[in-house]
């Protein structure tokens, strides 16, 4: 489930280069590496408008939340869901986010654009051998 159906739908279809999913995880990834970095907004604030800078998270935070929900939510799938989704290098998390943002459903500082994003880590190495089990996990 997504907090922008309608528009996100629309995104989707009009670029269909990613997956709805994509676009899904990496709202959950914003989230997620917002409050990993003590800069979560106040509440369920979803309006892009709603939430300051003392929020935004960079495109090179974004990615590194990206790789640790990833490896979470996926372990050692991850590599494959995101080639599934159509992303294969960190590139294609910029161009997902800034169709977010074209789309106004996701705000940028003027600082932020696609270079942020370009060749950060490699997906293989970053989701695949840089894999470990933890054991105290495991239990």
């Amino acid at each position: 489930m997504t907090f922008f159906d309608a528009k996100l739908e629309d995104l989707v279809r009009t670029n269909p280069r990613y997956a709805y999913e994509a676009y899904e995880f990496v709202f959950q990834a914003l989230h997620f590496t917002q409050k990993l970095l003590g800069r979560e907004p106040p509440g369920k604030a979803v309006d892009p408008e709603a939430v300051g800078p003392h929020h935004h998270v960079s495109g090179q935070e974004l990615l590194e939340g990206i790789r640790v929900l990833a490896l979470r939510e996926f372990g050692l799938m991850a590599r494959t869901v995101f080639h599934r989704w159509g992303i294969d290098r960190t590139d294609d998390f910029g161009e997902i986010v800034f169709n977010l943002v074209e789309a106004e459903l996701m705000s940028k500082t003027s600082e932020d654009n696609r270079e942020d994003f370009r060749g950060v880590y490699d997906l293989d190495e970053a989701l695949v051998q840089g894999f470990r089990i933890q054991l105290d996990e495991a239990r």
